[in-house]
């Protein structure tokens, strides 16, 4: 039975994961999310006797709120209910605007093999794998967005491709707006990314630069992006031409940019030659008067991204500690992806080793920036700038959606109020794109993007992750019928709770009575209770207990793993596991050794 079962495995699991077709059948076809909603047919909407959120004041009244057609229809104290209407009972809930990530990436994954520049592992994962598989799930990553309550998202750079994922998933009542620009223009180019389709590409010369605009233009991008990278001091006066050509022809053409620029001297350099937005913290160096000065007189909005560079070091140095929202909620093979290095790390790949290494002799620098950040942050708010909340996502250890989250907490923790980060997560993130009319707060005439909260997130903000509906172009949501893990998913969160040695995120996924067998009908176990127990005490005995599936093979509501368990015993264990599926949850599992 084993032997047929692997071999099943390996001959599933030959054909790369690349869009494969035979006799006109696509075999990886993208991934389609179907969502539960409760206005299916677009009928009109009114949530009444809801507490709604001023955003830019704070202030909370008592309101109806009439949805139709798309937009916010009228706000009042009382709104006659017309039979016609769904109405959502609003009492004891709070309302607020659509949560704006204003830097993501969705040309990267958030895991292990999603930046080859960083860490070139195409020897374990082809790139061109990782690529193919997230132009495939772009549908689930932006869903995972709604479902945080993220209705807008600014890609800040990538392939050209880029633009067809815009005009695939352009309607607004089914997913995050999407503002996009094409690759980067940058003044350093990494090798790994000389390729085809390539998400940065270097400009020796302003007319380069230029170029590279002008090539983009056609494609209506909704603003430029610079790569503004000083290596030495012979490429200052050099780089500066090649970002102001940059800006002015962008600038030319009606679009904004937004200029990758973390040091204090290239961050000034930049808003001298025109830039309208940075996506990064200055880090190396407290802001100055000089600086300040000139991001208000040039209306320069400032995004933070605090928590990114965080996140690569505790990805290499094999310290991730995922939050409940990344088990439940981002994509499980993303994340399941950065428990990978445990696997390659046993096949004495250098990363980890330096990595760690690198962690504890620049602990102290690695302190330094993040007060920089933070300190910088505060000072921002506290003079007036227009600052938009930015993850970066998609960068290594940065998951799309979840990260939202910490990044706001990160914000919180540098000293903003709960209002002020509001407003950056708001408002000030439609500011970025001159969308502040359209988007960001809840005003008769706007776009239906709303968030329906259980709680208040001016006294508390966490109350931000308790979402009871999301509204989407006037398209209501309940929060748990936007995006259905596939059997597939549900099994990989197990593993993920189980490679974290985390408990509850290991046992979410499944039923509160399955059952475990041995092959054939052995029964070994049955019931969250007594498996808690169980796998409790074997995550505290075994600190690096760690299961890698070797293969995978999906049949309908099964999912056969071929598993791989290190840090037990000297040698690995191996058994093949099968899951079933039932209700969304895993009933049964059967294993095979």
């Amino acid at each position: 039975m084993k032997k047929a079962i692997t071999a099943a495995l390996l001959i599933c699991t030959v054909l790369s994961y690349s869009q494969v077709k035979t006799k006109g059948v696509n075999l990886y076809p993208d991934v389609v999310v179907k969502s539960e909603k409760i206005n299916a047919k677009g009928e009109t909407v009114l949530v009444d006797n809801i507490q709604l959120i001023d955003i830019n004041t704070g202030k909370i009244s008592t309101r109806d709120v009439l949805i139709e057609s798309k937009k916010i229809a009228k706000i009042s104290k009382k709104i006659r209910i017309d039979e016609n209407y769904k109405v959502i009972n609003g009492e004891g809930k709070w309302m607020i605007p659509g949560l704006i990530d204003s830097h993501i990436h969705l040309f990267q994954s958030g895991g292990l093999y999603t930046r080859p520049d960083v860490a070139n592992l195409n020897k374990f994962k082809a790139y061109e794998e990782e690529r193919q598989w997230l132009k495939r799930n772009a549908a689930d990553f932006l869903k995972r967005y709604l479902k945080c309550g993220i209705t807008t998202v600014i890609d800040v750079g990538g392939p050209i491709y880029n633009f067809d994922l815009r005009d695939k998933y352009s309607d607004v009542s089914e997913f995050p707006n999407l503002f996009i620009t094409g690759p980067l223009v940058s003044t350093y180019q990494p090798k790994a990314f000389e390729i085809e389709n390539a998400p940065i590409i270097k400009a020796n010369t302003p007319e380069e630069a230029i170029e590279l605009v002008k090539k983009q233009v056609p494609l209506k991008p909704d603003f430029i992006k610079i790569w503004y990278i000083v290596r030495s001091k012979d490429d200052e006066t050099k780089n500066y031409e090649i970002v102001k050509a940059t800006i002015d022809e962008a600038h030319k053409n009606n679009l904004k940019v937004a200029v990758h620029a973390t040091q204090l001297a290239t961050a000034k350099k930049a808003i001298k030659a025109g830039a309208n937005f940075l996506v990064h913290s200055v880090e190396n160096e407290k802001i100055d008067d000089e600086f300040i000065k000139m991001v208000k007189e040039s209306n320069v909005s400032y995004i933070p991204t605090l928590i990114v560079m965080k996140n690569y070091v505790k990805s290499f140095s094999q310290d991730i500690t995922p939050s409940k929202e990344d088990f439940n909620i981002s994509n499980p093979t993303a994340l399941g992806s950065l428990y990978d290095s445990k696997t390659l790390e046993m096949r004495n790949l250098p990363y980890w080793k330096r990595y760690k290494k690198y962690v504890k002799n620049n602990q102290e620098k690695l302190d330094n920036d993040k007060m920089i950040m933070a300190y910088n942050l505060k000072k921002a708010v506290d003079n007036g700038f227009n600052v938009a909340t930015g993850t970066d996502a998609g960068n290594i250890g940065t998951l799309h959606a979840t990260s939202f989250f910490d990044e706001m907490m990160a914000m919180k923790n540098a000293g903003l109020t709960n209002l002020q980060i509001l407003q950056a997560s708001t408002l000030n993130g439609a500011k970025v794109l001159n969308k502040e009319k359209e988007l960001g707060s809840i005003e008769e005439g706007k776009l239906a993007d709303i968030v329906i909260l259980n709680s208040n997130p001016i006294e508390n903000l966490e109350a931000v992750k308790d979402i009871d509906y999301v509204v989407k172009g006037g398209t209501v949501y309940p929060v748990d019928g936007i995006i259905k893990d596939t059997p597939e998913q549900l099994v990989q969160r197990q593993v993920n709770g189980y490679n974290a040695r985390n408990i509850e995120a290991f046992l979410e996924p499944y039923s509160e009575n399955f059952e475990i067998y041995n092959y054939p009908n052995i029964l070994r176990g049955k019931g969250k209770s007594n498996s808690k127990l169980r796998y409790k005490k074997l995550f505290e005995m075994y600190p690096n207990l760690h299961c890698e599936i070797v293969k995978r093979m999906v049949l309908g509501n099964k999912v056969i793993d071929y598993e791989r368990i290190t840090g037990v015993s000297e040698k690995p264990i191996e058994a093949i596991a099968i899951y079933e599926i039932e209700n969304n949850k895993i009933k049964k599992v059967t294993f095979v050794k």
